[in-house]
């Protein structure tokens, strides 16, 4: 009979993440994830095999809350398009300065990855692919909304929207990194949403 684990695996996980999103996977040691979890070698191999699974597990983790929350506000249909758009971006925001260090954000552990790994780790660029499909996916039937209901003006396609946001997303997030300050990342946000108004 199996010996139960004497740990809580949801929160090991959650710290690992967390040491990841920091960090990044190459500068993470396996030491570091030790004392982040408090776990020894041998629990953490034990449980998550590697570090590469331990990583593919803590990155899923993150795109899974990070989309629910995300897609909680672009699905809101209660709200204009315009509405859910600067919800979102309020979102970006707040979750940059709620995630700070010595002025610095420590950005987005999807954006950090695709940084770090997309183009020599086949399966995180797979994960990472699948993470892009479901955001463009709700920013698209966010557009088309605003586009239908007159909300929003411009005259390019939701697609090449859709795109435009999640770069500017990704910008906002880097500059945070960099120490991009409250109001400059307002401003950011600001002129996108000016894009779509033409106001």
């Amino acid at each position: 009979m199996a010996r139960p684990r004497s740990f809580d695996e949801e929160r090991a996980l959650d710290a690992a993440m967390h040491a990841f999103w920091a960090n990044g996977y190459e500068a993470t040691s396996t030491q570091d994830l030790c004392e982040a979890t408090g776990l020894g070698r041998s629990s953490i191999y034990n449980t998550f095999t590697s570090k590469h699974d331990l990583f593919r597990r803590a990155l899923t983790r993150y795109m899974d809350g990070m989309n629910a929350g995300q897609l909680q506000i672009l699905e809101d249909v209660e709200r204009s398009a315009t509405e859910r758009l600067r919800a979102l971006f309020d979102r970006v925001i707040e979750g940059e300065f709620a995630q700070r260090r010595d002025g610095h954000s420590i950005g987005c552990l999807t954006v950090n990855t695709t940084v770090e790994l997309a183009g020599r780790d086949p399966e995180a660029a797979a994960m990472l692919e699948r993470d892009l499909t479901t955001r463009l996916t709700a920013l698209r039937a966010t557009i088309r909304a605003g586009q239908q209901d007159g909300d929003i003006t411009s005259g390019r396609d939701a697609d090449t929207l859709a795109r435009y946001l999640n770069a500017v997303i990704g910008g906002m997030r880097v500059s945070a990194q960099g120490g991009a300050d409250l109001a400059t990342l307002r401003a950011i946000a600001d002129t996108a949403m000016d894009a779509l108004t033409g106001i």
